[in-house]
């Protein structure tokens, strides 16, 4: 099964320039926990719950006053719509996250894929193994690991 058969679409876009309380409510409006952010319909960024949390709400700033391009996730990894939901998942698993970006072959950004979506759309089985490798704790390799 391909990403494009069970990702949500469309992806729920902010601004940069937009403020945090307006993120919060765009997320509470949508049910979602993540936000894409485009500049001149380019992908530079991801806002999720937790970047409002531990970057703006912990560290005492004001979401009125605080802008989602202050608090989001730059360097954004992506997802391919005709990929597969199994090599998609084991990306996730690798690099800890639990939402993608989902785009086109041409990068233009489409929809997005989460575990969530993964266990109602393609198997609870993948979307657990995939769960258990994001919140497993990793640190640096010890010399009895070598």
């Amino acid at each position: 099964m391909k990403v494009a058969d069970i990702m949500r679409r469309p992806a729920v876009t902010i601004a940069a320039s937009a403020n945090i309380a307006t993120a919060a409510a765009m997320m509470r409006d949508h049910k979602t926990g993540i936000l894409t952010v485009l500049d001149l319909d380019q992908l530079v960024g991801v806002i999720t719950d937790r970047d409002i949390v531990v970057r703006c709400v912990a560290g005492g700033g004001v979401a009125m006053h605080v802008l989602v391009g202050d608090v989001m996730s730059r360097g954004v990894l992506i997802c391919f719509d005709g990929q597969t939901v199994k090599d998609v998942a084991a990306t996730m698993g690798d690099h800890q996250v639990r939402r993608l970006p989902v785009c086109d072959m041409t990068e233009r950004l489409i929809g997005v894929l989460s575990v969530d979506r993964i266990a109602e759309e393609y198997s609870e089985y993948l979307a657990g193994e995939t769960l258990g490798e994001i919140v497993e704790t990793r640190g640096a390799p010890t010399m009895k690991d070598c």
